[in-house]
């Protein structure tokens, strides 16, 4: 496991998060259940932030779900979410203060890792997404939802405007070159959908596989 970089700390950000979330609420609804679709086993679960993904999980289908979170006020109102949620929740999930680039589980402990808006925002993206192949069993999944960079002009827009709008969004990056920096991570990425938020937010809705050893 590798040492931790300095995690920034968001109150008001964790505070307004969920309601941010709602705004686009149904979208994400639908796009969050597709990215855990057909999920099972082992899972980890990087950058949970408030948990809205929790009830989009097939519980009967799921071993065991470790979420990591490295901003303590997010992860308060994660655990606060499972706890609303209870049952096979309460038994099956533990939530960790974490970085993805510090990821303080064993090799090859995970058949499934989900990241859903979040190596748009990380310190270092490559080193997470090492840590991520790190802890995927071989053949396991890295199932994504990622903002990435526009094309064209749209990117020049993304950089002119990512100053203000990093330090309103605790740090999350527009213009990430993300598919690529997956592939150079080691995984075969395959792209189910890319999605426009809007013009500043396209993303991509996919998998990256481990190649078996």
């Amino acid at each position: 496991m590798a040492d931790a970089p300095p995690q920034p700390r968001h109150r008001w950000f964790a505070a307004l998060y969920d309601r941010m979330d709602r705004s686009s609420d149904r979208r994400m609804q639908a796009l969050r259940r597709r990215l855990l679709g057909g999920v099972s086993g082992r899972v980890l679960e990087i950058g949970c932030g408030t948990g809205n993904s929790f009830e989009h999980y097939d519980w009967s289908q799921i071993a065991s779900v470790d979420a990591t979170e490295p901003d303590p006020f997010m992860l308060q109102r994660a655990r606060e979410k499972a706890a609303r949620l209870g049952g096979a929740v309460g038994a099956k999930l533990t939530l960790t203060e974490a970085p993805a680039e510090a990821l303080p589980f064993p090799e090859a402990a995970f058949d499934f890792v989900i990241s859903s808006l979040v190596l748009c925002s990380v310190a270092d993206p490559a080193r997470a997404l090492a840590e991520i192949r790190r802890v995927l069993k071989p053949g396991g999944e890295l199932r994504l939802l990622e903002h990435v960079a526009a094309e064209g002009a749209w990117r020049t827009v993304q950089g002119a405007v990512q100053a203000p709008y990093g330090w309103l969004s605790a740090g999350c990056r527009l213009d990430r070159r993300t598919e690529d920096a997956v592939r150079e991570a080691g995984f075969a990425l395959e792209v189910w959908e890319r999605v426009s938020f809007s013009p500043l937010h396209p993303a991509v809705l996919g998998v990256g596989r481990k190649a078996p050893s």
